[in-house]
């Protein structure tokens, strides 16, 4: 299986244009086919100069939502400056799902951005974290936007589901034909020693393959739920001595499992 990667993942090193072809030409080597853009500033001429010479297509932004909701033509036009045809949100203010007016305003905004993309040929795909698994009436936020919101796709984020405990495959299952992009997140324990001898345990990022949750029935779902762009993302990968070497362990266990 062919599987993209999300740059946030690598955000430290793309800051400039010299470190952010470095980048991506190693992640072509490692196998990666395609990039999500997000984690880094945002100049779509210089994303469009590397994608070209890295051969990596983007297929998925991260860009401000205050560009999405009131600069939606410009934000067009860039993108297809650089090829992409998706157009994404990386998540609305946390406070914002917690507050049912403000959140279903929001929505209806976003799904109005949406259908201006939807005219035009892109997609408006938004991604969730844990906090949209908060109730908010008679269902998650996740939930309200599937079901009231038509012009809003969803990037799944299969390490923030179960975070926020929902089950995984159901929830892939649910949102056919609205996740064209999904984050393969791996999700694990981490064992955390205080200096008296006390052990406690906290959920954490890892490489694909690395942690509890199992890819190869998530991507036959998301695969039959309409899913093309497989962007692997660790957030923390930054946070290790080698952040490359933490992203090419995912690329090598998708290529040989998946």
């Amino acid at each position: 299986m062919e599987a993209g990667i999300n740059l946030y993942s690598l955000r430290t090193l793309i800051g400039d244009e010299d470190g952010f072809l470095k980048t991506a030409l190693a992640l072509a080597d490692m196998g990666y086919t395609s990039i999500q853009y997000s984690g880094a500033p945002y100049d779509p001429e210089r994303i469009a100069r590397v994608s070209k010479k890295a051969g990596l297509p983007v297929v998925l932004t991260h860009v401000p939502m205050d560009r999405i909701l009131n600069d939606t033509d410009a934000l067009m036009s860039e993108h297809e400056s650089f090829g992409c045809r998706i157009i994404g949100l990386g998540a609305m203010p946390p406070q914002t799902v917690a507050d049912p007016d403000a959140f279903r305003s929001t929505v209806d905004a976003l799904d109005r951005a949406g259908a201006v993309m939807k005219r035009n040929g892109f997609e408006f795909s938004y991604h969730h974290h844990h906090f949209e698994m908060y109730r908010t009436g008679t269902m998650t936020a996740l939930r309200y936007i599937a079901e009231n919101a038509p012009n809003i796709n969803v990037t799944v984020d299969t390490y923030w589901l179960q975070y926020g405990g929902a089950d995984v495959i159901k929830t892939i299952d649910s949102l056919a034909g609205r996740i064209k992009c999904i984050h393969l997140k791996d999700y694990r324990v981490n064992a955390v020693r205080a200096e008296n001898g006390a052990v406690s345990y906290t959920p954490g990022f890892a490489p694909v393959g690395d942690g509890v949750l199992d890819f190869k029935a998530i991507t036959e779902h998301a695969k039959a739920a309409g899913t093309v762009h497989f962007l692997v993302e660790q957030d923390d990968a930054v946070n290790y001595p080698d952040p490359l070497g933490q992203v090419e362990r995912s690329i090598n266990y998708i290529k040989e499992n998946l």
